[in-house]
Order: C-alpha cells, then sequence, then structure tokens
C-alpha cells in the first residue's frame, strides 16, 4: 500500500511545473530559443535586448524570469527580476528566492521566501519551495510544516503540494 501512495505522490510532479497558477512547463518563446544569454525577447519592438532596454510589463518580465530559470539560467533570471516595476510583490520574492537558493546562494532564498510570504502568507509556490529547502537542509520537520500549511491554506492537489510531498519522501527537491 505504501508502494502505490508513493508512485500516486509523483505522478503530479512529472505532470506538472512550477510558476503562479500555470502548472505546465512554460513553452520555450524567442527569449530561450533566440536571444543570446542575458537578453530577452521584447514584445513591441519583436527583438531581443538587455532586460532594463526592454518595454516588456510585468507580467511578460515574469514569465520570462520563469522560462529563464526553468532552463537553468538563474542570473539571467535575477537580472529581469531587477527590472520588475515592483519587485515586492510575492511571485517575484518567490521567484527570486528560487533563483538564489538553485544558484546556491541557499540562506538568501530563504530570506526571500520568508519576504513572499510575509506579503501574502497564501502563496504555495513560496512554502514549497521554501519546504523543498528545508529538505535539503535535512530539516524535514520544518518542510512537514510547509506541507501541512499549503494543505492548511487550500493549496491541496496542486503543483506545490505534490512536488514538497515528493520532496520529502525522496529527500530531494525539484529541480524546476
Amino acid at each position: 500500500m505504501h508502494r502505490i501512495v508513493y508512485a500516486l505522490a509523483l505522478i503530479p510532479v512529472a505532470a506538472f511545473a512550477a510558476g503562479g497558477d500555470d502548472f505546465a512547463p512554460p513553452k520555450p518563446t524567442e527569449t530561450t530559443e533566440t536571444c543570446a544569454e542575458g537578453l530577452v525577447w521584447d514584445l513591441a519592438t519583436r527583438s531581443c535586448m538587455a532586460p532594463e532596454d526592454s518595454t516588456n510589463d510585468d507580467n511578460a518580465r515574469l514569465r520570462d524570469v520563469r522560462e529563464l530559470a526553468y532552463a537553468g539560467f538563474y542570473q539571467a533570471a535575477l537580472d529581469v527580476l531587477d527590472t520588475l516595476d515592483d519587485p515586492n510583490q510575492s511571485l517575484a520574492l518567490t521567484y527570486y528566492g528560487f533563483a538564489h537558493r538553485k544558484a546556491g546562494r541557499v540562506d538568501l532564498g530563504m530570506t526571500y521566501y520568508d519576504a513572499a510570504l510575509t506579503a501574502d502568507p497564501d502563496n504555495h509556490l513560496a512554502r514549497s519551495y521554501l519546504g523543498q529547502g528545508h529538505v535539503t537542509s535535512g530539516e524535514m520537520a520544518l518542510a512537514q510544516v510547509q506541507l501541512t500549511e499549503i494543505r492548511m491554506r487550500g493549496g491541496r492537489d496542486t503543483w506545490a503540494e505534490a512536488a514538497l510531498q515528493q520532496a520529502i519522501l525522496t529527500g530531494k527537491g525539484s529541480s524546476y
């Protein structure tokens, strides 16, 4: 029976990728397919440019951040985050945390997750990533606290819950 529960816990994680309310992996766009590393696709000019020169709005920039982070370009994702009009919104803080944690700056990443949760205590994605950071650090009880919080705050059957549950079961966080 335990093996069945474990197998069922893994299915949603294989099917879903993190990022806001979108549970599918980001589709590659010109940002990762055409532009040189460090540049983003500007929607208005239909050309590659430095993030600080882009005319894209925050929503488009956050999509670029998600795509870049998913592709493993953590510094490029951070560079785009630095150009947001509102870098203190909960999702932006979550992405700052993710990029820093995955780039090896775990403590800084955890600080950003805490800030994201201060801005929005119901941010399931930040809770999942915070919990995965705890798993990586061997702090399983703290990871379990975040899993419980996700469930209590309406996050059952989400990618955030499934990813953290898998991390707790396997001892490894997700790569996205």
